[in-house]
């Protein structure tokens, strides 16, 4: 007897059909085959011994299991459920006339418990996607896809809860995920992000942090050790509004499939901030892995937050360049001999670095550093990296008064507020086209939203001839001239009690954002 049980694969974000099928027939032994790796090969001895824990049995037949497509790899454990459902049906143990209507994905504990796998998003995608009336998966899985109403959802702990969903013969509401809701927390949770207030002087850099953060805009931090560049970065997360629905899912897509979905909170709400070591690998910053199970790097993790590279200047330096890609196009793409995955990558980069190897440059006479190791040292930086990135601050050291007796600084609380504030005007300009910032937009977007004027068109032509600006910085001096704008409209109406209202890109807003990039005029260190 055949019987087709349909699972599914992740391929980059997106979950594509497997269909499971199984054949009983006269003969003997089990034959697995459609490429399947050795961890779904492993499954034939757990579904044997989870069949005997509730009753049922392996028929001592032929049994045929395919795995279609027979040329797409077949990876993890998440095909042990649909397998042994399969030879339940097949073998006439149970009657389960629903089966072909769910996808089915899960691993199984000899005691025929289920155990959590990865992707639950996107198979709720397609299930949604190619008309099933919904799909199946272990309890912790599937509530990652709590927030997902646009199918069904069963949140099963055991074999013996599919199989009751599967036969139609009882009510199984209270095993939809929506159920669960109850174990979920609808406000975002605590975390310990150090507060704007605690950090002693750097308002210029305050300032510009609080510009890149209302805009998505890349930022990199030179300074002395101890010049507060890493608890900057830090606090800047406390600063960044909770992502909406649409980012919310799209990021939690990707901690699906990478098997780090949270199946407390369902999707996350919070912006993700990754700070990898300056030793980590390519394939960890930008995503690999072997054959097609290709997973997302750090670059993805990060999406529609920050990615955090403390002592830039220390990374290799083909992992340095491998960031060009990303920072421009917002989508990383990973090749392989069998394989292609594109995974999105649109991340505000947060870089610090010392000015030169001993650390002091600019600090009066402590530097013991040669022009030439200076150079080197931030040379190691290239020009098409720094070229992506919109705000440059140089950071001393918090000057002693301000230690002894530190005045009263701003909250990350009111400093949010405003970025909140110039977010809202972003998500309002840039709705149904897909991107969230105005570090985002396109050439087209650009000249849609950034008209300059004459005053204006006069003030970039001194720039760009004083500095040198090359077409993308010029793009970028504009985009932050934009944030800074909306900043200022939300500073507007805060103080008439009005609604910020987008005002015009001013000369002052163009210079300002100018002002952030010294290092398209600096030339030796």
């Amino acid at each position: 007897m055949l019987i087709n049980i349909y699972g599914a694969k992740c391929i980059g974000i997106d979950a594509v059909p497997v269909t499971v099928e199984v054949d009983i027939n006269h003969g003997i032994g089990i034959h697995l085959v459609g490429l399947a790796d050795a961890a779904v090969r492993e499954s034939l001895l757990r579904i044997m011994t989870a069949l005997q824990s509730l009753g049922l049995r392996i028929p001592g037949k032929k049994i045929v299991i395919n795995l279609a497509p027979a040329d797409m790899h077949k990876n993890g454990s998440g095909y042990d459920l649909p397998i042994a459902l399969g030879i339940i049906a097949a073998s006439g143990q149970c009657n389960l006339p629903r089966l072909d209507r769910y996808i089915v994905m899960g691993e199984l504990g000899l005691d025929a418990s289920l155990r959590d796998v990865p992707g639950a998003l996107p198979i709720a995608e397609l299930a949604e996607r190619q008309g099933f009336d919904g799909c199946i998966l272990p309890k912790g899985s599937a509530l990652e896809a709590v927030d997902y109403a646009k199918t069904k959802v069963y949140a099963a702990q055991t074999l013996a809860e599919v199989l009751e969903i599967l036969s139609g013969t009882a009510d199984v509401s209270h095993l939809e995920v929506q159920r669960f809701r109850n174990l979920l927390t609808e406000e975002i949770p605590p975390c310990d992000y150090m507060d704007f207030s605690e950090i002693i002087g750097q308002d210029a850099a305050k300032r510009g942090l609080e510009i890149a953060a209302a805009g998505g805009h890349n930022v990199l931090m030179i300074g002395s050790p101890g010049s507060g560049k890493s608890s900057l970065a830090k606090a800047l997360a406390g600063i960044l509004p909770p992502m909406s629905l649409e980012e919310a899912i799209l990021t939690s897509k990707i901690y699906s499939v990478a098997g780090k979905g949270s199946s407390r909170y369902g999707i996350t709400r919070r912006r993700p901030f990754r700070a990898p070591h300056y030793s980590a690998s390519l394939p960890a910053i930008v995503g690999g892995g072997n054959g097609d199970n290709i997973l997302p790097g750090e670059v993805s993790l990060a999406q529609h937050g920050i990615l955090f590279l403390d002592e830039f200047a220390q990374l290799p330096k083909s992992v340095s360049e491998a960031l060009r890609g990303p920072l421009e196009d917002r989508k990383v793409t990973i090749s392989r001999l069998r394989a292609r995955v594109v995974y999105p990558s649109s991340f505000m980069l947060v870089a610090a670095t010392n000015p030169c190897p001993c650390g002091y440059y600019g600090e009066g006479e402590r530097c013991t550093c040669s022009v030439g190791q200076r150079s080197a040292y931030l040379g190691r930086l290239s020009g098409p990296i720094m070229d992506r990135i919109d705000v440059q601050l140089w950071m001393h050291p918090v000057d002693a008064r301000q230690l002894v007796a530190p005045p009263r600084a701003e909250t990350s609380a009111a400093v949010a507020e405003r970025v909140l504030a110039a977010r809202s005007i972003q998500r309002e300009r840039f709705q149904g086209t897909g991107i969230f910032t105005n570090a985002e937009m396109s050439s087209r977007q650009m000249n849609d939203f950034c008209p300059l004027g004459q005053e204006g068109q006069d003030m970039m032509e001194k720039i760009i001839e004083r500095l040198g600006l090359s077409a993308r910085a010029f793009s970028r001096v504009v985009k932050l001239a934009r944030t800074i704008a909306d900043l200022q409209a939300c500073a507007d109406a805060k103080s008439t009690g009005g609604r910020p209202v987008p005002g015009p890109i001013l000369p002052a807003h163009l210079a300002e954002a100018a002002g952030y990039r010294f290092l398209d005029r600096q030339h030796a260190f």
